[in-house]
């Protein structure tokens, strides 16, 4: 025998599937943007600390141009080094706005450089290359 819909199961259907709903669209929402960095010709990275940070060059003031920063440790041994660029507020889309990565040696030269623009919604992938005295 089959039960009766009753008011009570339509509006405990319903919120459901508003928790539901909310739930999707908070995490499609990342506050992070994820990627990956390797060396120009497919070797291994050298070592040294990778800055990682998000800028927009078309903003004059230098202060204001980078929005998001992170460092991490290159062994010398990988080829490619994954990082996740926490946000603490979202930045606008702007078509110059871009990732940039400077990998430098412990006394604090410049050993690579390399930048992306950035795609809503897809990792980024930055090249390094050799950075010329």
């Amino acid at each position: 025998m089959k039960r009766p819909t009753t008011r009570r199961t339509v509006l405990m259907a319903a919120g459901a599937a508003a928790v539901v709903a909310a739930a999707g669209t908070a995490t499609a929402q990342s506050t992070d943007i994820r990627g990956e960095v390797t060396f120009k010709g497919d070797v291994a990275i050298p070592e040294g600390h990778l800055e990682i940070y998000l800028e927009d060059p078309a903003i004059k003031d230098k202060t204001l141009r980078r929005a998001a920063k992170t460092r991490v440790k290159s062994d010398g041994g990988s080829r490619t080094i994954e990082f996740s660029l926490p946000l603490t507020k979202s930045p606008t889309v702007s078509p110059t706005l871009q990732i940039v990565a400077r990998l430098e040696r412990a006394d604090g030269w410049l050993v690579a450089r390399g930048s992306a623009r950035i795609e809503p919604g897809s990792p980024v992938h930055v090249t390094l290359k050799t950075v010329m005295y």
